[in-house]
């Protein structure tokens, strides 16, 4: 199935969190250990969201959307009134 532009650029975006997510934990684990805890803290957290982000854009750019995005007119819709 062909992926709207929107999902491809969902996929770019997920490889980029999940480098960056790399870069963290290799920017956590190269610190020195005295000294530094607040800024591997922030690097591991930072490591979290990345891995998170890249997660849900992953779903979101592999997510099957033809039954979606091609939906049933507004006619057909049943009426509420009766």
């Amino acid at each position: 199935m062909e992926k709207n532009l929107g999902q491809k650029i969902a996929i770019v975006f997920a490889a980029l969190s999940y480098l960056a997510a790399v870069g963290c934990a290799i920017g956590a684990y190269m610190q020195p250990g005295t000294g530094y805890e607040p800024i591997r803290a922030a690097l591991m957290a930072s490591v979290v969201f990345f891995v998170g982000s890249g997660i849900v854009l992953h779903v979101i750019g592999t997510a099957r959307l033809k039954g979606i995005l091609s939906s049933a007119p507004t006619g057909d819709k049943p009426d509420s009134t009766g």
